[in-house]
């Protein structure tokens, strides 16, 4: 430590030597002298550790509470690197280098895409110019290349919305309608092809589609003997249709065109020439067209309604014909149309019991509670058919929106129940009898055929009427609650409800829900 500070003896010497010719006067000084060894020591000290900061560090430690020790510092088997500067800047350079890389690559790719989309735009409007065939241009073999490009318009259009709005904008539908009147038959298969998938999904397209007159068109290729007529052009118009007839502005320009009867001849399919996959579209657009109200009109004047009615057995497509009935039962003239066929109620009543199709039972109760709103008679049909007991089950078994039209259903046809009770059972003089006036019990009454009753008699009469429609209410009740109890596979010996005890025990025949 001495070499670290070389001076340091020769200061020290200088000190001492002062402070030994000062000894003589030491004793005068208010302060206690220090040895020549305890200054030499402290001077060394002072030189050693700075020199003149010795004091204050030194009078800062005796202030300052003594602090314990710092614990050894543990072992760690890894111990982190330091970092430096170059570090730093090297790390930097990395993240610099990738994304750098990054956008390169991003930049490429947008490059890559942008191509793309512009050779798919120089496609399509080539396809595009080979249909429109421009006068002038005409060449040997334009129709083959116009055949050529309605297909590579339908298979661009069939999974690309992009495309097929692309293709519109292009002026792709006016050429592809024209090719419907091509002489040769693939060309027209191949443009109906075309122009349905340009229709997909795109109202703007349907729109256009039926503007450029695709649908006169399409009934002029069916307006042939029907000997002469392909089954593939057949089933392409009928898919045309259900794709134009989505479209609300449609319905009525279709509708008015002569393509019911069309569609419907599809359906009922009487000379075995339809595809399964023909009478499933010409079904879906019957319903489509039969929205719009005026179509309703065209609708019944073809055998339609009877067809449906009677091929409601079928229950893979019997919830599509209740849905088509729903539409047409909206107008006066379809009520009569179905009031019309044979069996239409019990047909109709029939399918409320159908447990395992909710959307069945949904469907025919809407049927049967707008008939019943509207039509007295209908109604008097839908008793004689048994509903009364359907709708009892319905109210209990059925879905929430079968239970709501049930319970309107027998809301309707509460009255007409009660007069029917009371027509039946009770004849001529019991109306007669609950019709006449009734008197205090002080006066007499006077009887239908002219006569004089004492009020007694009148009690008495009025008492037996009562009970026997009493008793014929509590007959009809349990009667519909075992069928209720069979139908709902319900034991036996089930116990009704106190509810329904007390219903009937104090019901009347102007109390009764059917």
């Amino acid at each position: 430590m001495a070499k670290a500070c070389p001076q340091g003896n020769d200061i020290g010497s200088l000190l001492l030597n002062r402070a030994s010719t000062s000894t003589a006067t030491a004793s005068s000084r208010p302060w206690p002298s220090f040895s020549a060894s305890a200054l030499r020591r402290r001077l060394l000290d002072a030189v050693r550790c700075g020199g003149g900061s010795f004091s204050s560090r030194r009078r800062h430690r005796h202030r300052r509470a003594p602090e314990t020790p710092p614990d050894p510092p543990k072992s760690d088997p890894d111990p982190p690197r330091p970092r430096t500067l170059a570090t730093f800047v090297s790390k930097s350079e990395k993240l610099i280098d990738l994304l750098q890389l990054a956008e390169i690559h991003e930049r490429q790719e947008s490059d890559v895409e942008t191509r793309k989309k512009v050779e798919v735009l120089e496609k399509l409007k080539r396809v595009v110019r080979d249909l429109q065939n421009v006068e002038g241009e005409e060449e040997v073999g334009s129709e083959g290349k116009m055949r050529e490009s309605a297909r590579t318009v339908r298979l661009l259009a069939k999974e690309d919305s992009a495309a097929r709005t692309t293709l519109a904008m292009l002026g792709a539908i006016p050429p592809l309608v024209g090719m419907l009147d091509s002489s040769d038959l693939e060309s027209r298969i191949a443009s109906l092809y075309a122009v349905l998938n340009l229709g997909i999904g795109n109202d703007m397209n349907k729109a256009a589609i039926v503007k450029a007159g695709a649908v006169h068109k399409m009934l002029k290729l069916i307006e042939s003997p029907e000997e002469t007529i392909d089954p593939s052009i057949s089933e392409a118009i009928v898919a045309n249709f259900l794709g134009l007839s989505a479209l609300d502005s449609n319905k009525p320009i279709i509708g008015s065109s002569g393509a019911i009867p069309f569609l419907v001849n599809t359906l009922i399919d009487r000379d075995h020439k339809s595809s399964p996959q023909a009478k499933q579209d010409a079904l879906r657009a019957l319903y489509n067209l039969s929205i719009f109200p005026s179509n309703v009109c065209i609708i019944i004047e073809t055998d339609l309604v009877p067809f449906l009615m009677n091929a409601l057995g079928d229950m893979e497509i019997s919830e599509r014909i209740l849905s088509t009935l729903s539409n047409i039962v909206s107008t006066p003239e379809g009520r009569k149309a179905i009031s019309r066929v044979k069996d239409a109620f019990p047909i109709l009543v029939d399918i409320l019991n159908w447990t395992d199709s909710p959307g069945c039972q949904e469907k025919a109760s809407y049927i049967l509670m707008v008939m019943a709103h509207k039509a007295y008679g209908d109604r008097q049909a839908m008793i004689e058919a048994g509903i009364v007991s359907a709708l009892l089950e319905l109210t209990l078994l059925g879905s929430t929106l079968a239970q709501k039209r049930a319970s309107r259903i027998l809301e309707c046809l509460r009255v007409d129940k009660g007069k029917q009770i009371s027509e039946s059972y009770g004849g001529s003089s019991m109306s007669a009898a609950v019709s006449a006036p009734i008197y205090g019990a002080s006066s007499a009454t006077q009887s239908v055929n002219g006569g004089s009753k004492e009020p007694m008699e009148d009690e008495d009469m009025m008492s037996e009427e009562k009970k026997a429609v009493k008793q014929l209410v509590q007959q009809s009740l349990q009667s519909n609650m075992r069928r209720i109890v069979k139908r709902a596979n319900l034991p036996q010996d089930f116990v009704p409800s106190d509810h329904l005890k007390s219903l009937t025990a104090s019901s009347t025949s102007k109390s009764l829900p059917f």
